[in-house]
């Protein structure tokens, strides 16, 4: 059923927008993945979505244990509704422990994003396992919970006076270097046959006008009949 609803959908874009969603899902990657910590800055939020947009990167995990992620529509462009977003933020819960068990429960392992005695230069970081990148607020990066239960810790190389970068410039930078070295390895970093019908799907509903309510009526119709 999910192929006919796509192939009726279809019906309702350009030639040229359906191969444009074709093309960013043939690009688009699990395989490198961003954790966001408490960031508040609407701007530096905003930027690092739009980056990891860029740079083919589908999930967002955002931690908001003290500060509430905010977007600002005027940096991403419209970026981030292309993005799987994931949200922890229950009160009730340890949300740096329910984000890191889902994702080592998917398979990856967790890089924080900050100087350490243990760390390793950006160039350096084997990305052979599925990586997430985890990046903190803006003057006091990540919190001790992720360094403590981090599997390791990188940094950009710097050669001036400065000390670090700052997130959205971080995130830029560490996406380009990791998504780049990625598909230029033998890993297998592309979406799944079903992840990339799936995403066909939800893009396709995003790129017309009341595209759920046709899908849905399109399925009503179809189960009915």
């Amino acid at each position: 059923m999910q192929d006919e609803l796509i192939e009726y959908l279809r019906g309702f874009v350009s030639e040229a927008r359906w191969k444009r969603i074709n093309q960013v899902l043939e690009n688009r990657t699990q395989h490198i993945t961003v954790v966001l910590e408490d960031i508040y800055q609407p701007h530096n939020a905003s930027a690092v979505l739009r980056s990891c947009d860029g740079f083919g990167i589908q999930d967002v995990h955002i931690i908001e244990n003290r500060n509430q992620f905010d977007v600002s529509s005027e940096v991403t462009i419209g970026s981030d509704q292309w993005l799987t977003l994931h949200r922890y933020n229950k009160p009730e819960q340890d949300n740096v422990a329910a984000c890191f068990e889902r994702l080592r429960t998917d398979g990856y392992q967790i890089i924080a994003t900050t100087p350490h005695e243990y760390d390793s230069d950006l160039n350096t970081l084997s990305i052979e396992q599925p990586t997430a990148l985890v990046f903190g607020t803006e003057l006091e990066g990540v919190t001790e919970q992720v360094m403590k239960q981090a599997d390791g810790y990188v940094k950009i190389p710097m050669f001036g006076f400065s000390e670090s970068f700052n997130i959205s410039v971080s995130a830029a930078i560490c996406l380009y270097d990791t998504s780049t070295r990625v598909r230029s390895s033998g890993v297998k970093w592309e979406l799944s046959w079903q992840k990339k019908q799936d995403m066909l799907l939800e893009w396709l509903k995003k790129s017309i006008k009341a595209g759920d309510q046709l899908a849905e009526q399109w399925i009503k119709e179809r189960t009915a009949g």
